[in-house]
């Protein structure tokens, strides 16, 4: 049973210098990738409404930043997320040459080495959200609730489902106010009538085995 036992405040984290210079390296270097990326989208309605998302979590990831100071590795992950969000926007979720850009590589599709019929970028970014995520929940559960390792693992796979299911609600009434080709560019279903249930898996996935792996390197640390 997990107990919930009152925590004062946290006070403001006080991050040394060096994680303070990590943060502001992070921070600079979103915005330099965000720049290039806000130039000519594929969809200009499409990427405004993409980065709606940007402009709100910015400041909320500011604040949360400094009330809980999370770890290099939560902070980075988060950072490798945004990175993939502002690309998706760039292009639309479902639009991202990855294609052309393995056979300029490789001399090969990845979508026909792999027998693959659609572009799975978005399937991509919604695994690595539950992935990508779990180190900062984890810590702030800890923080918060002072909860086990179990309940860590638990409550952030719950967290990533619960949002990830809020966000394709989200998508739909989206596609339902704008309609037509701004809609369908926003939603990126692709056609595939189960994409939201196949996004939340994803999601439910990645949380999974970001649990497993936040267990595995506590495991190591304790031998």
């Amino acid at each position: 049973m997990l107990r919930l036992r009152p925590q004062p405040e946290p006070e403001e984290a006080m991050p040394s210098s060096s994680d303070n210079r990590y943060a502001l390296i992070l921070f600079c270097l979103f915005w330099l990738a965000w720049v290039p990326l806000a130039i000519d989208p594929l969809y200009p309605h499409d990427w405004l409404l993409e980065n709606m998302l940007v402009f709100i979590s910015v400041p909320l990831v500011w604040i949360g930043w400094r009330r809980y100071h999370p770890s290099r590795t939560a902070s980075t992950a988060i950072f490798l997320f945004a990175l993939l969000h502002i690309l998706g926007a760039h292009y639309t979720y479902a639009e991202v040459p990855y294609n052309h850009w393995t056979t300029e590589l490789f001399g090969s599709s990845l979508n026909e080495a792999l027998g693959w019929q659609r572009n799975h970028f978005d399937r991509l970014v919604h695994g690595l959200f539950g992935l990508l995520f779990m180190p900062l929940f984890a810590e702030i559960f800890q923080q918060r609730l002072s909860a086990s390792r179990r309940w860590q693992a638990a409550l952030g796979v719950t967290l990533v489902l619960a949002i990830s299911a809020v966000y394709e609600i989200i998508e739909w009434l989206a596609a339902i106010s704008f309609g037509g080709d701004l809609g369908q560019a926003y939603l990126g279903t692709q056609g595939d009538a189960w994409d939201a249930q196949k996004d939340m898996a994803l999601a439910g996935l990645g949380a999974v085995i970001g649990a497993i792996w936040i267990s595995l390197r506590n495991l190591d640390r304790r031998q």
